[in-house]
């Protein structure tokens, strides 16, 4: 296969999400990732509907202004429930006679989907610009429906009944955490320790949901930093993008909020990381990953300490380090001694060449750089 074809080969990638997970899955393997699965939350229906039925007979029963939809599974989601209840054709009916916005692109195919069309969408799919958007109209006297996306909308619901408006909520789901939380804990040591490549989000409660899980776990700080300086946060959108942004992370997002559009902004960018990084040593190119290298193309896995030499040696390629230089560079758990520091070079020698590690006597290693 031409390897341009799998741009992710040798990088380790993390997948939150819980929807659409088996297509996201699919897509990065497609393009040769190794893929992690740790899905943070999940989408819960809610055990009693009664307050969904009232919402909806409410929204039947007199005219609507607004309606504010706000992700797409909670608008098919609503139409669905209201047809069970013999309600769906009375409540798309208010609904095409009122204002849609919709608040992104997932939104608008499913409000499309349902018969209807919206009358505007916010380019940031952010809820405060939508809320932004419905200030600008005098509020008083009208009636508007607001679907929520998985958490309670308060700010925009008392921001709007400030204005006069009176506010119809529907709570179609909640996002609630994943009863396992093994994997999501594993997801967050291995980011912390840069033992993976990038991980990937389609949803703002994922993306709070593994910081939750990271305080817990006492590696808040270790997280953050290393999404700060080495591990890719990929992101569907900006709403996505938004915890994490707020705690000063530089965030990959594609132009479009689509999963395809998503994997392949993360193949651009990490394909550029890696050849900015790469080196041409006796051995071959070698472009370094998280769990590994790549040597011309081919991905070599390493464990922690090989790993760990290499990529202190590659920081200063040509240069000797002596082995009380790379002490500190040994993996956590590693025992600090120079015995440790010749085994891993010894380890790394016998997975990638004897040439690629030189030994300039009484002095220390250095990359065989060429």
């Amino acid at each position: 296969m031409n390897p341009a074809d799998q741009p992710l080969t040798g990088f380790h990638v993390g997948v939150t999400s819980t929807r659409r997970q088996e297509e996201l899955v699919a897509l990065l393997q497609r393009k040769g990732a190794e893929v992690t699965c740790a899905s943070a939350v999940r989408v819960a229906p809610l055990g009693d509907d009664t307050e969904l039925r009232a919402a909806t007979e409410d929204c039947v029963r007199r005219p609507l202004d607004f309606v504010v939809a706000t992700t797409g599974i909670g608008f098919r989601g609503w139409c669905e429930a209201a047809d069970g209840w013999g309600l769906g054709d009375q409540l798309r009916a208010q609904m095409g006679s009122a204002t849609v916005l919709a608040r992104g692109p997932k939104t608008v195919g499913a409000i499309r989907a349902a018969g209807l069309r919206e009358h505007w969408s916010p380019p940031s799919e952010s809820m405060q610009e939508v809320l932004q958007h419905l200030l600008t109209h005098d509020l008083r006297g009208r009636r508007i429906a607001v679907q929520e996306h998985g958490e309670p909308a308060r700010a925009m619901t008392d921001a709007l009944v400030g204005h006069g408006a009176e506010v119809v909520v529907v709570t179609v789901y909640r996002w609630e955490p994943v009863p396992d939380q093994q994997p999501v804990s594993d997801l967050v040591h291995l980011v912390a320790d840069r033992g993976i490549d990038a991980v990937t989000f389609t949803s703002a409660p994922a993306a709070a949901a593994l910081l939750e899980v990271a305080e817990r776990t006492g590696r808040h700080a270790d997280l953050v930093d290393a999404f700060r300086e080495r591990v890719l946060a990929t992101c569907v959108g900006p709403v996505t993008a938004a915890p994490l942004e707020r705690l000063g992370v530089h965030t990959v997002r594609p132009d479009r909020g689509r999963l395809g559009a998503m994997v392949r902004e993360l193949a651009v960018q990490l394909s550029a990381r890696s050849a900015e990084s790469a080196l041409q040593v006796s051995t071959g190119r070698v472009a370094l990953r998280a769990g590994g290298v790549v040597v011309d193309g081919r991905p070599v896995t390493l464990s922690p300490a090989p790993r760990a030499m290499l990529e202190a040696l590659a920081a200063q390629p040509g240069q000797v380090l002596s082995r009380q230089d790379l002490l500190p560079h040994l993996p956590s758990g590693a025992a600090a001694t120079e015995h440790a520091v010749e085994v891993a070079v010894a380890r790394l020698r016998a997975a990638l060449g004897p040439e690629l590690v030189q030994t300039v006597v009484k002095r220390g290693y250095r990359l065989g750089v060429l």
